[in-house]
C-alpha cells in the first residue's frame, strides 16, 4: 500500500534551518510530481512546493520563495524540504503529497502522518 512518512520537524529558533524528509512506499515514485503543504495552527491547508517527476521543476508559494528548496532522490524514494531563514509563521505541521497539489485535501489521494515544525525563540 502507498505510504509516506515524514520526520525532520522539530523547535528551531528564528532565522534557523531544518531538512524535511518525506519516505515513500507503495508506488512508482519517479512517476509522480510530489508535493509539501502546511497547516499552521487554527488556519487551513497551505500548499508550499512541488516538484516534478525528474526533479528538474520546482514551484514555491510566494511565503517561502527564496528559503525553502525542494528536491528528490529517486533512487532512494525520498523527497525532501530545505528549509532556511525560518521565520515564527513557518510553524506548521509539515505533510508530504501525492496528487495534483493545490491547498485542499481534495486534491491529494495519499499524504503522510505529518512532521511539526516550530520556529520560536
Amino acid at each position: 500500500q502507498v505510504q509516506l512518512v515524514e520526520s525532520g520537524g522539530d523547535l528551531v529558533q528564528p532565522g534557523g534551518s531544518l531538512r524535511l524528509s518525506c519516505a515513500a512506499s507503495g508506488f512508482t515514485f519517479s512517476s509522480y510530481w510530489m508535493y509539501w503543504v502546511r497547516r499552521a495552527p487554527g488556519k487551513g491547508l497551505e500548499w508550499v512546493s512541488a516538484i516534478n517527476t525528474g526533479g528538474g521543476t520546482t514551484n514555491y508559494a510566494d511565503s517561502v520563495k527564496g528559503r525553502f528548496t525542494i528536491s528528490r532522490d529517486n533512487a532512494k524514494n525520498t523527497l525532501y524540504l530545505q528549509m532556511n531563514s525560518l521565520k515564527p509563521e513557518d510553524t506548521a505541521l509539515y505533510y508530504c503529497g501525492r496528487g495534483r497539489g493545490g491547498s485542499s485535501w481534495s486534491l491529494y489521494d495519499y499524504w503522510g502522518q505529518g512532521t511539526q515544525v516550530t520556529v520560536s525563540s
